[in-house]
C-alpha cells in the first residue's frame, strides 16, 4: 500500500525547510567552496542554487501558474537547463545576492502552494517530454527535486574536503573482504 500524497500545506512546509537547509549549508561555506566544481562540467554550489531559482520560475511555480490560468490543459514548455546555467554565470555571482533572489522566489512559491485547493491538484498541462503533469505531480516532483540538489550541494562540499582528509580517508573507503 502506498502512502497518501502530500497535501499542499505539507509541501509548503517542505519547501520552506529545503530553503532553510540551503541557507544553513551555503552560508557557512567560504567562497572557494561555494565556487568549487567537483569535476569538469559539474555545477558548483552557486550554480546549483541558480538552477533551483530557474526551476522555481520555469518549472514548478511557473508551470503551476500556467496551469491555473488556463481553462484547458495548457502546453508546458521545456527548457535547456545547461544553457540557462551557462547564461546565468552564477559561479561568478555574489552569494548573498544569489541567495536573496532564491529566498524572494521561494516565499512567493510557498504562499502559492499553501493556497492551492483540492480541485487545483488534479488540473494539469502537457509537457513535450513527459506528457501530462498535474499540479499534484509537480508538487511531489518539487519536493524530490529540492532534496536531490541539496544532496548535490552536500556532495560538492564532501569532494572539496576529501583531498584534505589525510589518513581520515580510510574511514570512508570500503573495507577489503
Amino acid at each position: 500500500m502506498s502512502p497518501e500524497p502530500l497535501a499542499p500545506p505539507a509541501v509548503a512546509a517542505l519547501l520552506q525547510s529545503a530553503a532553510a537547509m540551503i541557507h544553513a549549508e551555503l552560508s557557512a561555506l567560504p567562497g572557494p567552496v561555494l565556487a568549487f566544481h567537483p569535476a569538469q562540467g559539474e555545477w558548483c554550489a552557486k550554480e546549483v542554487l541558480g538552477h533551483l531559482i530557474e526551476s522555481e520560475k520555469r518549472g514548478f511555480s511557473g508551470r503551476i501558474r500556467t496551469i491555473l490560468k488556463s481553462e484547458e490543459s495548457p502546453p508546458l514548455e521545456g527548457w535547456d537547463q545547461d544553457a540557462v546555467a551557462r547564461a546565468r554565470k552564477d559561479c561568478r555571482r555574489d552569494w548573498p545576492a544569489l541567495h536573496h533572489e532564491f529566498v524572494q522566489l521561494r516565499a512567493v512559491s510557498v504562499a502559492q502552494v499553501a493556497a492551492l485547493s483540492p480541485a487545483d491538484l488534479a488540473r494539469g498541462g502537457h509537457h513535450p517530454k513527459v506528457g501530462f503533469l498535474s499540479v499534484r505531480d509537480l508538487l511531489h516532483e518539487w519536493v524530490h527535486h529540492d532534496r536531490n540538489h541539496i544532496r548535490q550541494m552536500l556532495a560538492n562540499v564532501q569532494a572539496f574536503a576529501w583531498p584534505h582528509m589525510g589518513n581520515g580517508q580510510r574511514f570512508s573507503l570500503p573495507t577489503p573482504s
